[in-house]
């Protein structure tokens, strides 16, 4: 059976598969929808599975990134390739019935409406906190201006950073599990899609005094009002520049945009890299985050993200080209980036870079 109409047979009876066929998912799919640890790299809530799980078996991960549909969310967590993902699916759905498959009825369009419901719920809290906040100049935002300069980001032109992508809010309700903890001041950075339209925003909580505030997760992306979940932060301004940066996190994009005096926008991380899309007249160069390797990516995630989307590029007939740190990485430290670099946090050594041939 082809995996299309697998899809359709497994839609409804998606918790049941995962839970089956991926255990360690158990705890997100009784805790269903809200966030948990996630599987593959730790952590404390960064991972959920998607409202609609059981017709899509989606889920997505902070740091790793999106699943959008059961297949993608068991080859991730378990490392399968294709191949594997589909015939273990295929055996616990239909074993040796393949013959009697009849292809589900369509949901009630009651289900349509509900999701549009939802996706005004999540407009509403979106606009909420934007109308809330105010641009990182204002001399209310010295929390903000604080935080970065902790960070080591004191190279900053406030003038090129776009006030209508990143913000202060002074005040801002934080939920743990759809609870309110506290409400504490915190950076948000709009996200938009591949198309420039508003998609969500990404919170960063931190203190008046200018330090991460003490929560569980300090930095958190909330729900997407779009159905293009790919996209950037545009956090500076392009103007004339014919070359556009980009990294995985916010923080490092203000550094590289200070230190190297190029505009930047800011992926959010590894998966999100890979699919991004500039702007049309630019050459990309991609400033990657060196992460040691792993089984699923021997050349560490940020760089094999890197890689793919350089490779897409240039096919896409952009001129692009790799930025990576040339540093090692510490002993006790996951990966080093540009931000690292620029606070002389790692040994120094010369830059590595790659470009397309």
């Amino acid at each position: 059976m082809e995996a299309k109409e697998l899809k359709q047979l497994a839609s409804g009876r998606w918790k049941s598969i995962v839970t089956s066929l991926a255990p360690q998912l158990g705890l997100a799919i009784e805790r269903l929808p809200h966030h948990v640890s996630c599987p593959v790299h730790g952590g404390v809530d960064g991972f959920r599975l998607f409202k609609d799980f059981d017709e899509t078996g989606g889920s997505v991960c902070n740091t790793c990134g999106i699943q959008n549909d059961g297949y993608a969310t068991l080859m991730w967590v378990n490392g399968w390739d294709f191949k594997t993902t589909h015939r273990a699916i295929h055996d616990m759905l239909l074993g040796d019935r393949a013959n009697q498959y009849r292809p589900p009825v369509a949901p009630p369009q009651v289900v349509k409406k509900e999701v549009e419901v939802d996706v005004q719920s999540i407009r509403d809290s979106l606009n909420h906190v934007w109308k809330h906040s105010i641009p990182l100049s204002s001399s209310e935002a010295r929390p903000a201006r604080m935080y970065l300069a902790n960070r080591g980001i004191r190279q900053i032109d406030y003038r090129k950073i776009d006030s209508n992508m990143i913000r202060f809010a002074p005040l801002l309700e934080y939920y743990e599990e759809g609870k309110l903890l506290n409400k504490y001041p915190a950076i948000v950075t709009m996200v938009c899609d591949s198309d420039g339209r508003p998609s969500t925003v990404h919170r960063t909580y931190i203190t008046d005094s200018g330090t991460k505030a003490p929560i569980p997760s300090p930095k958190k992306m909330m729900r997407h009002c779009a159905d293009n979940l790919f996209g950037a932060m545009r956090i500076t301004v392009q103007g004339n520049s014919k070359v556009l940066a980009v990294t995985e996190g916010i923080e490092t994009a203000l550094a590289v945009m200070g230190v190297f005096n190029v505009p930047v926008w800011a992926a959010g991380n590894a998966y999100l890299l890979e699919n991004f899309v500039p702007p049309q007249g630019v050459d990309v160069v991609i400033y990657a985050d060196k992460d040691r390797p792993s089984k699923q990516h021997p050349d560490g995630h940020g760089l094999s993200a890197a890689k793919l989307l350089l490779k897409r590029l240039w096919k896409e007939g952009i001129k692009a080209s790799i930025k990576l740190p040339g540093n090692e990485i510490p002993q006790g430290m996951k990966s080093v980036d540009w931000l690292d670099v620029v606070n002389g946090n790692v040994p120094q050594a010369p830059a590595e870079k790659t470009a397309a041939r």
